[in-house]
């Protein structure tokens, strides 16, 4: 008589995960605040290129926590098979990120037998983080307010140069004056505009406006339409 040998069973780490009633009143404190800077709301992990781009954002940006379980309402039905999201998550993080993002996970067992995963992306300290778009294109990104959206060029060398903290020297000549007495009237300027105001090339107009940046004597504003510069008013820049 034939005798089968009983199949291995691997249990899933979801289900080691107890209720914790601490960690849920956290929750429901994070998720109360609503999404915001440091803080975005996935229901489920379906599109996990988008949750990567949140992720890149944080990184780029002061950090923050991305939540799968919870819709955007605030609501959290949670989702049903933890393990099954976080793999494809992960997946995508190796497959898209440039370079590797820190980040710290957890999955939280609500009452109803449900679990809300938690994607917290610590401060990047290797800026910027691309996101593989295709094979040849990739985008940067970073968080203002409740929203990522792609960093310019100017912010991208910003990053970068920012991450290697380096002292910055700036002489304050003929184009300096005419941009410091148009703040005065104007409040902002955008590269374009600078580049008209002084008639130099966009890219001289653009090393400029960083320079300054990175000097602590402009800030720069990042916008979907177009970058905004302003006097800093003494505060340290942070994006």
């Amino acid at each position: 008589m034939m005798t089968m040998k009983p199949k291995k069973m691997t249990m899933r780490h979801s289900e080691g995960v107890e209720v914790d009633k601490e960690k849920l009143k956290a929750l429901y404190a994070l998720v109360a605040r609503g999404e915001g800077e440091q803080l975005e709301f996935k229901r489920k992990a379906t599109h996990p290129e988008k949750i990567v781009r949140e992720m890149i954002a944080f990184a780029n940006s002061k950090g923050g926590t991305v939540l799968i379980g919870v819709s955007d309402d605030g609501s959290i039905p949670g989702v049903k098979f933890p393990d099954e999201e976080l793999f494809v998550v992960q997946r995508a993080i190796t497959r898209l990120s440039r370079p590797h993002i820190n980040y710290e996970k957890e999955i939280i067992s609500l009452s109803t037998g449900r679990y809300v995963i938690s994607l917290k992306v610590l401060f990047g300290k290797r800026k910027p983080y691309f996101l593989r778009l295709s094979r040849w294109r990739r985008g940067c990104f970073i968080r203002i307010d409740d929203k990522s959206i792609k960093a310019s060029k100017e912010v991208q060398q910003i990053l970068y140069l920012q991450a290697k903290q380096h002292d910055v020297q700036f002489t304050y000549g003929e184009y300096e004056q005419k941009l410091f007495r148009h703040l005065d009237k104007f409040n902002y300027v955008t590269v374009a505009e600078f580049s008209a105001l002084c008639d130099i090339g966009y890219h001289h107009a653009s090393n400029i406006l960083v320079q300054l940046v990175l000097a602590n004597v402009l800030k720069i504003e990042p916008h979907e339409k177009g970058d905004q510069y302003a006097i800093c008013r003494g505060s340290l820049l942070t994006i």
